[in-house]
């Protein structure tokens, strides 16, 4: 099973206060473990025109603003740029499923300063990250559910609303999820 390009968003008893309605966009997924950036997080108090000036990058007229996200707990000093396929930074940037892009490196940052770059992005400061089993493990106990993604949901929709959102695209009405499974 692999589930890059896939969601998962977290079931209402996830027990994970870090995960509690998460809509997270799987970035890899192997034998050897998972990387996936939550989609629902914003970080408070810093847009990325300051975050451009923090790193003395210039901001051009045609500057766009994107959504700064806290991508997941592991190393979340560093950034990194989900955006749209249409943008390509050499070996730095990483197909995530077919219809996405991530690069981790300040070129994206410079065009997207200067109004260029891929047409949609956010950018999310940490991972979230699971050792080989692991994600499987936490499926298996009905921690997640797995979805498609949508560019909607990626880049549309305020943080608050994706969760319900996701869920509704499964066709799931969220007030109906109990917040404790059981087994067949």
């Amino acid at each position: 099973m692999d589930l890059t390009g896939k969601v998962l968003v977290a079931m209402p008893d996830m027990g994970d206060p870090r995960f509690e309605r998460a809509v997270i966009l799987m970035c890899r997924h192997s034998t050897s473990g998972a990387m996936g950036l939550i989609l629902n997080q914003p970080v408070p108090d810093l847009r990325f025109h300051d975050l451009l000036a923090q790193l003395h990058i210039p901001r051009g007229d045609q500057a766009r603003d994107i959504r700064l996200l806290i991508g997941g707990p592991v190393e979340r000093g560093r950034g990194f740029v989900l955006h749209s396929a249409d943008y390509q930074s050499g070996n730095a940037t990483i197909a995530v499923g077919s219809g996405y892009g991530m690069t981790t490196t300040l070129d994206v940052l410079e065009a997207l300063g200067h109004g260029r770059g891929p047409l949609q992005a956010i950018m999310a400061f940490g991972y979230s990250g699971w050792g080989a089993g692991q994600l499987e493990g936490e499926i298996a106990r009905n921690d997640w559910l797995i979805g498609d993604a949508s560019d909607g949901l990626v880049f549309g929709a305020e943080a608050e609303r994706k969760w319900a959102l996701a869920l509704g695209n499964m066709g799931i009405n969220p007030m109906a999820l109990s917040p404790s499974g059981g087994r067949a």
